[in-house]
C-alpha cells in the first residue's frame, strides 16, 4: 500500500558504495529494493533483508525513491532511459525521485534530468565523497543539484547514510561539477606529495618523517594525512593497512578524463589535469589499473631513477 511506498527506497548498483548504503537504509527501518547485474551482489543484499527487483523498471512499481550508484555515464543512461527495462520505461513514473550518486559528467546529468521531468519524475544529481568503509560509518558527504522539492526528498534519504548533504542549486549537474573538482584536487595532492617526497628522499631525507611533519602542521587534513602517508610508505594495494578498500587507478583515470572533458566544454584549460591524465594512462600501461589510484606516485619515483617496488620488497 501507500504506507510501504512512503517508507521504501530502491537501490540500483550494489557494489562497493551501494552495499553500505543498502545496509544503512535497512538499519533506518526502510523497505529496500535492490537491482544489480551481479546476481551475487543481489543475493548478499537479500540475505541482509533487502528485496530483489527484477529490473530498474520493475522497481518503480515498488517505490517512489530510487538511488542509483553505477560505474559510468553509459550505464547510467542505460538504466535510466535506454534499456527496455529502464526506470523511465515504467508505465507510471509520476512522483518518482531518482537520486543519482554515480561519478558522471555534468553533461550526462543535464541530459538525463529533463527526460525524467517529461515522465512526471525528478532527477537529482547527488555524487558522493567517501570511501566504502566511510559510507557504512555515515561519514559520507553528498553534493546535490536538482529541483527544490526533489532535493528535499533526496536529502531525507541521503541523511540516513551520510554525515552532510550540501545543496548547490537547481542544476542537475551541479553536484557532478563539485565531485570532479574534488577528485581533481585529490589526484593533484597525490602527485604533488609524490614529487615533494621524492625530492626529499633524493636529498637523503626520510619520506615518512617529512610527510608526518607536513601533514601534522600546514597540511593537517584528511587527504594529505591519508594519501600522503600512502605515498610516503608506498602502500598502494587494496587491503594494505594505509589503503583499506582503496579506489582503483582505472577509475581515477576515468574521473580525470571527465574533468578534462568538462574543462573542454567550459573552455577552462587545466594543465595539471593533463599531466594527471598521462600519469593514469602510464599507470594503466604498467599494469597498475587495479591498484589504489595513489600508485601514480610510483611513476614519480621511477622518473627520478628509482625502482620503488623493488626497493620496497627488499625492505620487507
Amino acid at each position: 500500500g501507500w504506507v510501504d511506498m512512503e517508507n521504501s527506497v530502491g537501490v540500483i548498483g550494489i557494489g562497493a558504495m551501494g552495499t553500505p548504503m543498502v545496509e544503512n537504509f535497512l538499519e533506518a527501518g526502510k523497505a529496500v529494493f535492490v537491482f544489480d547485474v551481479s546476481k551475487e551482489a543481489v543475493a548478499k543484499a537479500v540475505a541482509k533483508g533487502a528485496v530483489a527487483a527484477d529490473s530498474p523498471k520493475d522497481m518503480v512499481s515498488k517505490t517512489k525513491t530510487i538511488v542509483s550508484i553505477v560505474p559510468n555515464d553509459a550505464v547510467l543512461k542505460k538504466i535510466a532511459i535506454e534499456n527496455d527495462d529502464a526506470i523511465l520505461k515504467a508505465e507510471d513514473c509520476s512522483g518518482l525521485v531518482h537520486i543519482s550518486c554515480s561519478t558522471v559528467s555534468p553533461a550526462t546529468s543535464r541530459q538525463v534530468a529533463p527526460v525524467h521531468t517529461q515522465k512526471g519524475a525528478e532527477f537529482v544529481g547527488a555524487p558522493i565523497f567517501a570511501r566504502a568503509d566511510g559510507v557504512k560509518r555515515k561519514e559520507a558527504s553528498f553534493v546535490v543539484g536538482g529541483a527544490p522539492d526533489a532535493v528535499k526528498r533526496a536529502k531525507e534519504i541521503l541523511d540516513l547514510t551520510s554525515n552532510r548533504v550540501f545543496v548547490f542549486g537547481e542544476d542537475a549537474g551541479a553536484g557532478n561539477v563539485v565531485k570532479l573538482c574534488g577528485n581533481f584536487m585529490i589526484a593533484s595532492a597525490i602527485e604533488s606529495s609524490a614529487e615533494a617526497l621524492t625530492l626529499a628522499e633524493k636529498n637523503g631525507l626520510d619520506r615518512s618523517a617529512v610527510m608526518e611533519m607536513l601533514s601534522s602542521t600546514i597540511f593537517d587534513c584528511l587527504i594529505y594525512k591519508g594519501y600522503g602517508m600512502r605515498v610516503a610508505k608506498r602502500q598502494h594495494t587494496p587491503g594494505e593497512e594505509l589503503v583499506g578498500p582503496g579506489f582503483q587507478l582505472d577509475l581515477g583515470g576515468k574521473d580525470i578524463d571527465l574533468v578534462l572533458g568538462c574543462g573542454k566544454e567550459s573552455n577552462v584549460p587545466m594543465p595539471f589535469a593533463s599531466v594527471l591524465r598521462d600519469r593514469f594512462l602510464a599507470g594503466k600501461a604498467k599494469g597498475r589499473g587495479k591498484m589504489d589510484w595513489s600508485a601514480i606516485s610510483l611513476q614519480v619515483s621511477e622518473d627520478a631513477g628509482d625502482e620503488p617496488l623493488a626497493k620496497k620488497r627488499k625492505e620487507e
